[in-house]
């Protein structure tokens, strides 16, 4: 068996199973299983991989997603488990350094899937040449015996009652199985088996086109001095001539000192503004809008971070890097990325009274993780600056950083965390959002059921809602197989089934 053919054959596979584990099924133990048939498949294809360290890592964090996705099931434990799989993909098949370049791999996977797939089949089959002309003239050859033979089967059905009995009996064997294979084998499942087949063979075929690969190795973390050559008239022997003469570069250096002293001195008075109001003197009032505060905090945060991320790859892209007056250069970069992240802090504080006023919220947390990745991202155009890095490394570390941050957040159920401590501190908090703890995913019913009576306070109607809602619930997940199961689910549903116990007794 070829190469292709067997890639082919894992395609089909793959297809089918992709249509058993999760045809009207949620993404949960199934999931383990898909798993572990792509994970080997792609062992199998590309064992190379095996040796790989980036892909031993990226398989601890994808066995750490699935692990989540059993037992919370959550949206975002699914979208990390997904993009730890796909970098797994792109690192096994490419050789690679960056996340960002792995990514496009697997897209140009995805994208030229079908062009792929004719190039697998046409060399599945490149190997059978010779038995297909054998097929191909006997086919031809009995055309003429087949008509004859089909003119006298309609003889001997006319001629004779038990074998057109026979006949008669053989067509309606035919017609109930046409019938049950197409009951089985809807149309709906058909395309759903062709999704499978298109999404695990966009998995493990590798596409000819390494043009991610080939850019991402050509790129390097160290920023060396680039020189280039000029030709002169009459000159026999090129001539070496610096990127910048002395006096561009002392005008660029200049340029960027005057910058960051008038960029420094801005964001030093916005930050004499947040010591003032934010740190010192923040009272809580409930007429004054808080999220204002967050989000004009961090709109700021987002507008000065972008800036110095532009500022610091302008001028310190080149030969800048080098020039040996660039101290107060550097000095004014180093005061600035600290001034940013004094304004992380005040952001955070922004965000701390937000949560203590107004409870837990998605957006509140999601300003925590981004607060994190800022300051990731300031630490790392430290490094840049420092120890004269490319925007190459800047990048990939930070790429990197954000899937970290992405596998530990699946670790929190944060819908049942949210619930939890909003209704834990209700009497804290100034105005608790009923409408958003009801609108969170059905993993958080046994809580809200626990506290009905907070909901019924404001809208007596709640209690039959909420009644409804698990009722629906319940009657939806009856739909699911084992192939669904996740410990999230089982938890709900083993409550209510203890509450329904107790509430017959």
């Amino acid at each position: 068996m070829n190469e292709q053919l067997r890639k082919l054959t894992l395609y089909v596979i793959g297809a089918f199973l992709f249509n058993i584990l999760f045809y009207r099924e949620l993404m949960a133990l199934n999931t383990v299983f898909f798993d572990a048939f792509v994970i080997s498949a792609l062992f199998y294809l590309y064992p190379s991989a095996r040796a790989n360290v980036i892909v031993r890592w990226l398989l601890v964090a994808n066995v750490v997603c699935l692990g989540t996705l059993l037992l919370h099931n959550t949206v975002l434990t699914k979208y990390a488990f997904i993009c730890t799989l796909l970098l797994t993909v792109g690192f096994a098949e490419y050789t690679h350094r960056s996340a960002w370049y792995a990514g496009g791999s697997v897209f140009l996977n995805f994208f030229l899937f079908i062009g792929n797939l004719a190039e697998t089949v046409s060399g599945a089959l490149s190997g059978k040449k010779k038995r297909k002309s054998n097929w191909a003239k006997y086919v031809k050859f009995s055309i003429i015996p087949v008509a004859i033979a089909f003119v006298f089967f309609i003889i001997y059905a006319g001629a004779n009652s038990v074998f057109a009995s026979i006949v008669g009996n053989i067509a309606n064997w035919l017609e109930i199985n046409f019938k049950r294979f197409f009951f089985v084998f809807k149309p709906e499942r058909i395309f759903f088996t062709l999704f499978g087949f298109y999404i695990i063979g966009s998995l493990l075929a590798k596409t000819r086109i390494n043009y991610f690969s080939v850019t991402d190795i050509a790129h390097s973390d160290e920023l060396v001095r680039r020189k280039k050559t000029v030709q002169r008239k009459f000159m026999m022997q090129p001539m070496q001539v610096k990127d910048f003469s002395i006096i561009g570069l002392k005008n660029e250096n200049l340029t960027g000192v005057i910058s960051l002293v008038l960029l420094n001195a801005l964001l030093f008075f916005v930050n004499c503004i947040d010591i003032n109001y934010v740190w010192m003197n923040f009272e809580f009032s409930p007429d004054k809008p808080l999220y204002k505060l967050v989000h004009e905090g961090t709109g700021l945060l987002i507008v000065s971070i972008i800036l110095a991320m532009a500022v610091m790859l302008f001028f310190f892209k080149g030969n800048l890097n080098f020039y040996k007056k660039n101290k107060w250069l550097k000095y004014g970069t180093y005061l600035w990325i600290f001034q940013n992240a004094f304004l992380v802090l005040s952001v955070l504080l922004r965000d701390y009274y937000y949560i203590q006023h107004y409870g837990l919220a998605y957006k509140r947390i999601g300003v925590l993780f981004f607060l994190l990745m800022v300051l990731v991202g300031l630490i790392t155009v430290f490094i840049k600056v420092y120890a004269t890095k490319t925007s190459y490394f800047l990048f990939r570390v930070n790429a990197w950083a954000a899937v970290f941050l992405l596998v530990v957040a699946t670790w929190v159920n944060w819908d049942v965390t949210m619930v939890r401590y909003n209704l834990a501190h209700r009497n804290e908090i100034a105005l608790l959002d009923t409408d958003f703890l009801l609108g969170l995913s059905d993993r958080t019913l046994p809580v809200l059921y626990e506290n009905k009576e907070v909901f019924v306070a404001s809208d007596p109607t709640r209690e039959e809602n909420i009644d409804e809602r698990v009722k629906r619930y319940l009657k939806d997940q009856e739909q699911y197989s084992w192939l669904s199961w996740n410990y999230a689910d089982s938890k709900v549903k083993k409550y209510f089934s203890n509450a329904n116990k107790t509430a017959a007794k």
